[in-house]
């Protein structure tokens, strides 16, 4: 046999033989696909991300009728703050909507509450409208901030205003020297004790001269810290608030439009959260005090009911959500309002900043929801979920 024909012969043998073989598979060869590789930036087990809070689709006193939730609720829709948009070098810490620059800050911890130090730009990125920015400015600061100290000195604290008093004492004493401190306390009316300032003295005596009043002015409050006191001032900014939530004085301020003074405001909000549901239960089933709303004979019957502790609460945490901050409740902190205080002011003190230029301007009033990611994986991360392009609105003076 030539050698020609050998190969032939072999090669019909194999073909046979293949043919065979796939015969009785039923199956075709195929070849093995290639994995796709994996994107670790895509993957969400690698890293961590803050979390949108609900959008309120309809106004507080839409979702609670009857309650009183301050001022003439027909008249008093949402407004927009107009965010701030003066040139301040100064300023570089605070949230900026400017027309170039926004700037948020961010509060990175892991799992057990622990801050996480030492993270590099490149480890950051941030979305608007699921969009990814660019970032212009990053930077952490160590640098004084200003804290708003709101007391609440209305009657329904009575059974607690020492415990508020030595806890606020209490958070002065985590501050640095540097660090400034306003002192409101509210009642039915508003009072600014005293103004910012670094003289611990000062600080002290106004804490200890709040004095009871009938009423609670909460959402006046609120306006007065966000809006007077630390609107005028640059840097980093909190507001501590001691109350149970429940507003029954105020007029022209309302649940509705201090919610969006502070989500438009670059001031984080930290409630301190008094539960005195049940001591004012028994309070005024027993004793009857006069209405400031109307008739002096009537007995006050606001701020007492189930349903206005839970808006109270609820109002807290808006407050708490809308601006990055947190609800801290004396009775179920892990070692106490003590150890909040550390924790807040080390937060105040050692927050990252990103700043980025929108790709987008937007029109004035659009709200841009705001989506901050670290490439770790575990971590929690808190920042302000949105902010409003801004316009010039009058508020209630």
């Amino acid at each position: 046999m030539s050698a020609k024909t050998q190969i032939v012969f072999v090669g019909l043998i194999i073909f046979v033989f293949g043919s065979f073989v796939f015969g009785q598979s039923g199956r075709k060869a195929t070849a093995t696909p290639t994995p796709a590789p994996v994107n670790r930036q895509d993957d969400p087990t690698q890293y961590s991300e803050s979390k949108p809070q609900p959008r309120r689709t309809a106004r507080i006193a839409d979702r609670f009728p009857g309650i009183s939730l301050g001022g003439k609720q027909e008249a008093d829709a949402p407004k927009i703050l107009a965010p701030s948009t003066g040139e301040n070098k100064d300023d570089e810490d605070t949230l900026r909507v400017t027309t170039d620059l926004v700037t948020i800050p961010v509060s990175v911890f892991d799992r057990n509450g622990l801050y996480i130090p030492g993270l590099r730009q490149q480890e950051f990125k941030i979305f608007e409208d699921g969009k990814e920015q660019e970032i212009a400015y990053f930077g952490t600061t160590d640098k004084p901030f200003t804290v708003a100290l709101l007391i609440d000195t209305s009657p329904s604290t009575a059974y607690r205003i020492e415990e508020i008093r030595r806890a606020a004492i209490a958070f002065v004493d985590q501050l640095e020297p540097q660090d400034s401190v306003v002192v409101i306390e509210f009642n039915g009316s508003v009072n600014v004790r005293t103004q910012a300032t670094t003289d611990r003295e000062k600080i002290y005596k106004a804490i200890n001269k709040a004095n009871f009043g009938d009423g609670t002015s909460l959402y006046s409050a609120v306006d007065e810290a966000l809006r007077k006191q630390l609107g005028k001032i640059t840097g980093r900014k909190a507001v501590v608030l001691f109350t149970d939530g429940v507003d029954t004085t105020s007029r022209k301020q309302t649940y509705d439009n201090t919610l969006s003074y502070a989500e438009e405001s670059d001031s984080l909000i930290f409630p301190i959260y008094y539960n005195t549901y049940l001591e004012n239960r028994q309070r005024n089933g027993q004793i009857g005090r006069p209405s400031i709303w109307g008739d002096p004979q009537q007995v006050i019957t606001r701020g007492v009911t189930a349903e206005e502790y839970a808006v109270g609460k609820k109002y807290l945490e808006d407050l708490a959500d809308a601006t990055g901050g947190r609800v801290f409740r004396p009775e179920a902190t892990p070692g106490g309002l003590t150890a909040a205080f550390e924790g807040i002011a080390e937060e105040l003190r050692r927050q990252y900043n990103i700043g980025y230029v929108p790709s987008d301007e937007g029109k004035i009033g659009q709200r841009k929801q705001i989506r901050v990611r670290v490439d770790r994986p575990n971590l929690v991360l808190r920042a302000r979920d949105s902010y409003i392009v801004g316009a010039s609105v009058s508020a209630p003076k």
